[in-house]
């Protein structure tokens, strides 16, 4: 399937990167694409036939030349992410359809324990379709959908599954690192 939305959104961060490449840089501009993205009538229909999702994400692109990635997050109702980070990774979270609570975690402890580290919730926002939120690397957070569950639209800076990310339990101090999403190939363009 192929969407002109999804490929003038691939053409718009390729021209960000182009002009300078740090995703610092290019993540804030993103978000007007990503606005108009998110308030496509075609990609908010097709989204109906996306498969939900347990800890995978839909893989609709992969830029060769900067690395970024463009995937999709279908949840069920009332289904919540893992407590995690994405280690260096920068992130552009958008809403598609539904409603979710994204929750934003602190970090509490010094780190110097390898595999404890003690987070507690430090903001929380129900936001619904078109809301997006901008990732910085290391920054602890999850997302939960709603009673009728959601749909999200996530740009990354790099694909998961070559580097470590962080995964925390907020009841036991547990901390480990594991490789992220499974990312199932679903070209949109």
């Amino acid at each position: 399937m192929s969407m002109a939305s999804v490929a003038k959104f691939v053409d718009q961060i390729r021209a960000l990167y182009a002009e300078d490449p740090d995703p610092a840089v290019v993540w804030p501009q993103a978000r007007a694409p990503m606005t108009a993205l998110l308030g496509d009538p075609e990609l908010i229909e097709s989204a109906g036939d996306w498969p939900v999702s347990a800890h995978e994400n839909l893989l609709f692109y992969e830029d060769a030349d900067h690395g970024f990635v463009l995937n999709g997050l279908i949840k069920a109702p009332g289904q919540r992410t893992r407590i995690h980070d994405h280690a260096h990774v920068w992130v552009l979270y958008g809403v598609l359809t539904g409603f979710e609570d994204i929750v934003d975690f602190e970090r509490t402890d010094d780190g110097s324990v390898s595999d404890l580290a003690r987070v507690h919730e430090a903001k929380r926002r129900n936001v619904g379709p078109g809301a997006m939120d901008i990732i910085k690397p290391w920054s602890i957070h999850a997302e939960e959908a709603g009673e009728e569950g959601s749909v999200a639209v996530i740009l990354r800076s790099e694909k998961p599954g070559g580097f470590l990310q962080g995964r925390y339990d907020t009841e036991t101090g547990k901390y480990w690192r594991g490789k992220g999403v499974e990312q199932i190939p679903y070209p949109l363009i």
